[in-house]
């Protein structure tokens, strides 16, 4: 019978994405993705643009100044406080940061001079002083602050996000990858659906080019490229008709169909021609540092996919000359290409997002797995320190021009409001209309979610 339909199976396909809100649906609301409850409460966000800091930035050399490094710089650590076991356990003496702080905006949020050009938006964010993580190690701190877990292959947060919500996007994945030129410690797991259905894992571009592998058709007209789609459909059917339904071939049926989609949409949404020169400038294209450039890309394809609907967007960090953030020497010299490669094209993010009315639907998060000691390892790096760390977030519904928790006064560990990474992410749900607590999957005899047993929502930041 299909064999004989003017569609064939492949037809049948499209007409089923075509009613799942997860890749077609009304593009004007927030349908439920597969999880089928969509929004529990009022929705403050409407999509994530995670900028990943990988490696870890000490948080006493960038939105968390401690006047005690200065006075102690120096002096041994194990002297004047209760040292814990780190990394490397090469611990040097207590290290002021080499940066000065200054107070910027209406707020009078201090920031390092590693970012001149973020400082200018500091009235947009709320910085998180006491986030803890449960891990020093930067596989197992990757897969915590991506999944909610230590463990490998628990789904993502975009995957979450995507699952309960899906996607408002038809011819674009719904949780992107912008991958500047370093997949984190963990590899793709990170980005991955776990016991999901495939189909919500990350897909990842490249700020460059075509942005992802053989997205230009191989047929010579639609209608050719449409045949052997429609053959593929097919003969996933027949093995559906075999073995029943199973996710692996329903996902490869609607990941076909996405990247037959996608053939059309991603050259336009990865083409930054058309973007006016003084945006462009804005952003940091035309720097003298390839990395800024880099960087630059991702930001503007960042904002254009989110004007597509694109419900989840993560950057990675472009390859600079130092160990990413991940400075165990050589703290100044990293700290500072790390901060140039990032700086001018997040706070160009933030103003053109607000420029165009998109950030109070966006929320912006700028995080790393972890932070720093507040100490030296060997004379002029820094270990992992994952006691007391910073993050902050903007727009989609947080309040602006705040500081939430504390540090100690050696920046050390957190002592007021501390912050896990589970509540950042029942935080994140929360902003994007999800109860934590209500989007689960029934996985091995269990309702699983991404904040596990754990989270709270962190309500002082929401305005």
């Amino acid at each position: 019978m299909l064999a004989t339909c003017a569609g064939g199976f492949g037809a049948l396909a499209l007409a089923a994405l075509q009613s799942d809100p997860t890749f077609a649906g009304d593009q004007s609301t927030s349908g439920p993705g597969h999880a089928g409850h969509g929004p529990h409460h009022k929705v403050r966000a409407k999509n994530v643009i995670f900028l990943y800091m990988d490696g870890g930035p000490s948080q006493v050399d960038t939105f968390d100044p401690k006047p005690m490094l200065d006075k102690y710089n120096g002096k041994d650590p194990g002297n004047l406080f209760d040292v814990e076991p780190t990394q490397f356990n090469n611990n040097g003496t207590v290290l002021a940061s080499p940066w000065k702080f200054r107070q910027h905006g209406e707020s009078g949020i201090p920031v390092s001079e590693l970012f001149p050009h973020v400082a200018e938006c500091v009235d947009e964010l709320a910085v998180v002083r006491s986030m803890t993580s449960n891990f020093p190690e930067h596989t197992f701190a990757n897969y915590f602050l991506h999944t909610g877990s230590g463990l490998q292959g628990r789904p993502s947060m975009g995957a979450w996000v995507n699952y309960g919500l899906g996607s408002e996007c038809q011819n674009l994945p719904g949780f992107v990858v912008l991958n500047g030129g370093l997949i984190p410690p963990g590899g793709l797991d990170c980005f991955g659906s776990g016991f999901l259905p495939a189909s919500y894992q990350g897909s990842v571009f490249k700020p460059s080019g075509t942005g992802v592998a053989n997205i230009k058709p191989t047929e010579t007209t639609p209608v050719k490229q449409r045949a052997k789609l429609d053959l593929i459909n097919q003969l996933d059917g027949l093995a559906t008709k075999q073995f029943g339904k199973h996710d692996s071939l329903e996902s490869a049926i609607k990941n076909y169909e996405l990247a037959y989609a996608m053939q059309m949409a991603v050259p336009e949404v990865m083409s930054l021609a058309k973007e006016p020169q003084h945006l462009q400038q804005m952003y940091g294209m035309e720097s003298n540092f390839e990395p800024t450039r880099i960087y630059a890309a991702q930001c503007l394809i960042a904002r254009r996919m989110i004007e597509q609907g694109v419900r989840f967007i993560e950057l990675t960090c472009p390859k600079v000359g130092g160990d990413r953030w991940d400075q165990h020497s050589n703290l100044k010299s990293g700290h500072e290409n790390n901060a140039r490669a990032v700086d001018q094209p997040i706070a160009a993010l933030l103003k053109d997002l607000r420029q165009r009315g998109l950030l109070d639907d966006t929320l912006v998060v700028w995080a790393g797995e972890f932070g720093r000691t507040p100490f030296a390892q060997g004379k002029n790096g820094r270990d992992h320190n994952q006691y007391g760390f910073t993050v902050w977030l903007a727009g989609g519904g947080v309040k602006p021009g705040m500081i939430y928790g504390a540090t100690d006064e050696w920046g050390y560990k957190a002592i007021q409001d501390r912050v896990e990474i589970h509540d950042l992410h029942a935080t994140m749900l929360h902003l994007l209309g999800v109860d934590h607590t209500r989007s689960t999957f029934r996985f091995s005899g269990r309702d699983m979610r991404l904040t596990d047993v754990h989270g709270h929502v962190i309500h002082d930041i929401i305005a």
